[in-house]
């Protein structure tokens, strides 16, 4: 009987062979966690009397959910995380710096065939370089700074065999809600998803990490790439076991929607076109790329955000938004309309900017739309790829890509 992708790892970084459902204590290579998490783990770590952290060099801190600070109480806490930055030699994004998951990726921080922990849900996302990663507690998370090293249950795995290819228009995030409503919110509990075949192969990074990073929204401990693990002996084995299996033809999948308010509530685009909209948003750890910018910069080039909607952009690096400034992706955006926001996570979580009226309905790149997750219970949230968004913001409805696109 073979192993896993997360059989391999966990076994190689316990320095023992384990098996789906063991407990392990594993050495951990990267520990992460932004400021919502970051004071809560500085204080896990000093009331188990830490004084020196493990691996400075390698633990990472992100100023990125509330930036700039709208309030006093916020402020001293991103205060607080600075000074012990300082104290302990760690690594530090402040504010503008950008999103947490894309600077781990985009500055070289996360390796194929490292375990990465952060005190972040969406840490899942770097799976797609090749890496187990896994969003813990603050507590876990202060107790990794203290000794460098971690206990995890190995999780059982599930096989997602991805096949043929985007058509033009459908995006990665179109997929990956393919798959929450194939597998449900809970069907992957704990499971490690291994993305593999000849359509998961011809991905872009971008696409990777947008179906990675919504791992989690299926229930998933992590979710990994295999043809991004560079370390042969740690690749799936063809007689490894799985508890489930699926299959998905890209090029069968259509412009899809998360409807409120739950992520597997799925529906095509055709199913609710007219929908008007009052906000649309793109951004986030899950669309905030490049890539992401330029195909909304297309749309909405030369034309004008529908009267009625609010569009905010928000890039998710500082790198992302100088580059797209080079390329004037930004210029049009700001022509047509959009009020471009500083790089960070906006208002995915609610935390400040873009909080919607009540009764708003928007329409989001981001990666999760249960009730209140923008700052407001009482709006409904539909989750989209960048290209719906554009498209939605043009007509103040939503709409097949066809109707604004020639």
């Amino acid at each position: 009987m073979g192993y896993t992708f997360a059989e391999k790892i966990i076994s190689k970084k316990s320095g023992c062979q384990v098996s789906a459902g063991e407990i392990a204590i594993v050495q951990v290579d990267l520990a992460m966690a932004t400021d919502t998490t970051a004071p809560l783990t500085i204080q896990a770590f000093k009331e188990m009397g830490g004084v020196l952290v493990k691996k400075p060099a390698r633990t990472v801190f992100v100023i990125d959910h509330a930036t700039p600070a709208p309030n006093e109480k916020i402020s001293n806490l991103q205060q607080l995380i600075r000074n012990f930055v300082l104290e302990q030699n760690l690594v530090l994004y402040d504010q503008g710096d950008g999103i947490c998951h894309q600077l781990m990726v985009e500055e070289g921080h996360v390796r194929s065939g490292d375990l990465v922990l952060g005190a972040d849900s969406h840490t899942c996302t770097y799976g797609a370089v090749g890496a187990l990663a896994t969003g813990v507690g603050s507590t876990d998370l202060g107790a990794v700074l203290l000794t460098g090293k971690s206990w995890l249950r190995v999780p059982e795995s599930i096989k997602i065999v991805l096949t043929g290819e985007l058509n033009r228009y459908v995006t990665a995030k179109d997929a990956v809600l393919a798959m929450a409503g194939k597998l449900t919110a809970d069907g992957a509990t704990y499971a490690s998803l291994e993305f593999c075949g000849d359509g998961a192969a011809k991905l872009s990074i971008d696409d990777r990490m947008t179906i990675a990073n919504m791992a989690i929204e299926m229930g998933a401990k992590n979710g990994v790439f295999t043809a991004a693990i560079e370390d042969e002996d740690l690749k799936p084995d063809p007689d490894a076991v799985y508890i489930n299996e699926y299959h998905f033809n890209l090029a069968e999948i259509e412009p899809m929607l998360a409807c409120p308010h739950q992520v597997d509530n799925v529906a095509t685009v055709q199913a609710k076109a007219g929908m008007v909209i009052q906000q649309a948003f793109l951004g986030s750890c899950t669309n905030g790329r490049l890539t992401d910018l330029a195909i909304a910069a297309k749309i909405l080039k030369g034309k004008k955000v529908a009267p009625g909607v609010r569009l905010l952009v928000a890039p998710a690096s500082r790198k992302v938004l100088l580059e797209a400034m080079a390329r004037n992706y930004i210029q049009e955006l700001i022509r047509a309309g959009a009020t471009i926001l500083p790089p960070g996570c906006g208002p995915c979580v609610g935390t400040l900017g873009g909080i919607p009226a009540d009764g708003d309905v928007v329409i989001s790149t981001t990666n999760r739309n249960f009730k209140g997750r923008m700052g407001n219970n009482k709006a409904f949230v539909y989750l989209a790829s960048p290209v719906t968004v554009a498209v939605a913001a043009v007509l103040g409805r939503i709409a097949r890509p066809e109707e604004v696109i020639q």
